[in-house]
């Protein structure tokens, strides 16, 4: 079958062209900006890519077009598979129809660190010999792909709330029929397409409709806003991670690097393994209970874990030069901003921790996070921000709480520029983006670089 795929080259959609490819589909695609790394991921699977949406991308035509949920009407490309009457469905469709039908499926969902448990989930299953397919919204060290098929019953997919098409404005994850669900937790986010909070939670308790009675929930405790969309409904058993859960840990180290895990008051192993923080000890405890489910002792969980190698932009460390450390992390929100922070904290002590931050998505855009920011950012010894100009809110009134420590900047280069300058040797720089925040950590390694060699 002859493929095209709208948005190609987003995270989402080059799996399911990756998938797609790997069952033995042609497949083609299109997106308004064709660049590394996913072009260069998506050429070496033999699939072609054309800049923009033009009508003619479509000749000859294909089998069918996946429409990725950035189109929307009057887009070049959409009008034309309207006009010819050309079949058309969604990512999240195709992926059921074709590759999720008949597998196990373990879903990933919650505001927060759903990346990263995937990833952990899928890693805990190979580790196990189950060889999953999977599809991730990044890409995990241990595989170097963010999807693949897989040969066994499981497929691991991270379980996205974001709109599913122009055409289909149901939550992504509403059409992954998971027998096996995590739910990592609950907040407001993605403003541009929920008007509240009650909104999410009615697609999560869509999402929980779709599991059966013979699957599991794994929820942690201490959720308000997860407790509300299980009291609308559960007809699945349920586990919980935390205080007072099925699942609870114990720290032997602040950082959350090395932890106990127990299963009620019993000890049933110690994790020892290179992530940090507490938000990623909840995952690893979700992970661990997902993959149990699906028939991997705990004690291999537990082993499996320590040899995972973390996830691209999720605290990745970029490099080091002159004693400082340079970080690449995804986090976009309040409460991840804060708990990476936190983890970076308990694992540096006193060293200096230098935040920079992009406030790119959509809902940082609109301002709904803006009077939380400086508090989440607090954990910083310096606060650097970009500002891009069109916000709509004052971005320098908003930080003002944090005094001198905090900096906004209208230009990247003047903000390149100072990090440059004033960075010392046991410093850890933090970048934080959800997206390439115009080459930033490339061209800081680059100019610490050149700052080494002329001192």
């Amino acid at each position: 079958m002859k493929i095209h795929i709208l948005g190609i080259c987003g995270t989402f959609m080059g799996g399911i062209a990756g998938l797609a490819r790997e069952a033995g589909h042609e497949v083609s695609g299109s997106d308004a900006q064709v660049y590394p790394p996913m072009s260069d991921q998506l050429r070496a699977l033999d699939i072609e890519l054309q800049e923009g949406y033009l009508p003619e991308h479509l000749d000859p035509e294909p089998d069918c077009v996946v429409v990725g949920n950035v189109m929307s009407r009057g887009n070049p490309a959409i009008e034309a598979v309207l006009d010819k009457g050309l079949r058309y469905t969604s990512g999240p469709q195709w992926l059921h129809e074709n590759i999720l039908q008949e597998r196990w499926v373990l879903a990933v969902a919650g505001t927060h660190g759903k990346t990263t448990t995937t990833s952990m989930l899928a890693w805990i299953l190979e580790d196990a010999g189950l060889n999953p397919g999977f599809l991730v919204g990044g890409v995990p060290e241990n595989f170097g792909c963010s999807a693949r098929l897989g040969e066994g019953p499981f497929f691991v997919v991270e379980a996205d709330e974001y709109d599913t098409a122009f055409f289909d404005k149901r939550s992504k994850f509403v059409h992954y029929h998971p027998r096996t669900l995590v739910l990592n937790n609950l907040e407001f986010d993605h403003a541009d397409i929920f008007d509240d909070l009650a909104a999410i939670q009615r697609q999560f308790h869509h999402l929980l409709r779709t599991v059966p009675g013979n699957g599991l929930i794994i929820h942690p405790t201490g959720e308000p806003n997860l407790d509300t969309v299980l009291e609308m409904g559960c007809w699945t058993p349920v586990e919980s991670l935390g205080q007072g859960g099925d699942w609870q840990y114990r720290l032997l180290r602040e950082d959350g690097s090395v932890f106990e895990v127990m299963l009620g008051d019993e000890v049933v192993g110690t994790v020892k393994w290179d992530m940090i923080g507490l938000h990623n000890v909840n995952n690893g405890l979700a992970a661990l209970a997902a993959a149990r489910h699906a028939g991997v002792p705990v004690a291999s969980g537990i082993e499996a874990l320590g040899r995972f190698k973390g996830v691209k932009r999720r605290m990745q460390l970029r490099g080091e030069l002159g004693g400082v450390r340079v970080y690449d992390d995804f986090a976009h929100h309040p409460t991840a901003i804060t708990s990476t922070i936190d983890g970076l904290r308990n694992r540096v002590g006193q060293e200096r921790i230098i935040a920079v931050l992009e406030p790119r998505s959509n809902t940082m855009r609109m301002g709904v996070y803006q009077e939380a920011l400086a508090d989440s950012l607090a954990g910083a010894d310096e606060v650097h921000m970009l500002d891009p100009g069109d916000l709509g809110w004052d971005l320098q009134a908003a930080m003002c709480s944090l005094g001198e420590k905090a900096k906004v900047y209208s230009d990247i280069e003047k903000l390149l520029s100072f990090l440059i300058q004033v960075v010392r040797e046991n410093d850890h720089i933090l970048i934080m983006s959800n997206g390439g925040f115009g080459g930033l950590i490339e061209r800081l390694l680059e100019g610490l670089e050149s700052r080494a060699r002329t001192t």
